[in-house]
């Protein structure tokens, strides 16, 4: 781990301190060509940061539970999705929302979602936000899964947008927003709608209905533009499920606008929930994309830990 000390100058007094995680090969390298800027107008402000650089995955899980193990609850997550989302990790379920820990954006990466409830400025808002010191409760959600626990802030979903994603992980991932789009004409060719056996709260069944994805939001956005959870809030105590039913290849593409001003779910084929906790019923592991990363997972249950992190918005 790489700490440097973003130095204030003689007779300036830190009002604040952060541990910033960088990941210095978001956005095929230009976490780290942008970063000095960036933290010099932070120290220009009164900031002290301390930089944490990390050499891999799971590097940064590693750092941020060290860190907090240490008495350190501000923290910067310097990347794309991904890396807040190890960050995340790092601190749950370490952190307390007694001791709730504190967690800002540089999004120096290929984009960072949950940012994106707030604001389309991107790096130019998240510094704003740390100068002025505007911070928010945030829930955090919990995925219990057959073989541990994860945690998340933006959306975990499965089906069509998860197939999209793990295949762009998995054969396109250095081919850009080439890859991307590559990805969903191939998943629409395959077009495997499929039921998640899935029980939500106050309902006394699991929904045993085939769907071309379900998705258990925090937030609203995803894929940086693609506003899939509309009615979501970030400090709600709530799960925004939404289910697009077994729509066609001709409807989704049709639809495919709707996606991107949320009105999707005014479909006939869709349907949302605000709940605290869903239960799964799946016959083994399934890819699921969890704030921009492709996991396979036997999931079981997600609640939600209200109000556990101030975020820095």
């Amino acid at each position: 781990m790489l700490l440097l000390k973003q130095g204030l100058g003689a007779g300036r007094r830190v009002e604040r301190s952060f541990l910033a995680v960088v990941n210095p090969a978001a956005g095929g390298g230009k976490s780290r060509r942008l970063l000095g800027p960036a933290l010099a107008r932070l120290s220009a402000g009164g900031l002290e940061v301390k930089v944490a650089e990390t050499r891999g995955p799971g590097d940064a899980v590693r750092i941020a539970r060290d860190a907090y193990r240490r008495g350190i609850r501000q923290f910067i997550a310097v990347g794309g999705d991904g890396t807040s989302y190890e960050v995340v990790n790092g601190l749950y379920p370490e952190a307390t929302a007694a001791d709730a820990p504190t967690l800002a954006f540089l999004p120096l990466g290929t984009g960072n979602s949950f940012l994106r409830d707030f604001s389309d400025r991107g790096v130019e808002h998240a510094v704003e936000a740390l100068l002025a010191g505007k911070s928010q409760p945030c829930d955090v959600l919990r995925l219990r899964h057959r073989t541990g626990i994860i945690h998340y802030i933006n959306l975990l979903s499965m089906g069509f947008t998860a197939d999209v994603a793990t295949l762009r992980a998995r054969r396109f991932s250095g081919w850009g927003e080439l890859g991307y789009v590559i990805s969903i004409f191939l998943t629409l060719a395959r077009f495997d709608r499929r039921p998640f056996p899935v029980r939500i709260e106050g309902s006394p069944d699991f929904d045993q209905r085939r769907c071309l994805f379900l998705t258990f939001n925090n937030s609203r956005f995803t894929g940086g533009t693609m506003m899939i959870a509309p009615n979501a809030a970030v400090n709600s105590g709530l799960i925004e499920y939404v289910r697009w039913g077994p729509i066609g290849r001709l409807g989704l593409i049709r639809n495919l606008p709707t996606l991107y001003d949320g009105t999707h779910v005014q479909h006939p084929l869709a349907e949302r929930h605000a709940v605290r906790h869903v239960d799964f019923d799946l016959g083994g592991p399934v890819d699921v994309m969890v704030d921009g990363e492709v996991v396979t997972l036997h999931c079981e249950r997600i609640d939600v830990l209200p109000s556990a992190l101030n975020v820095v918005v």
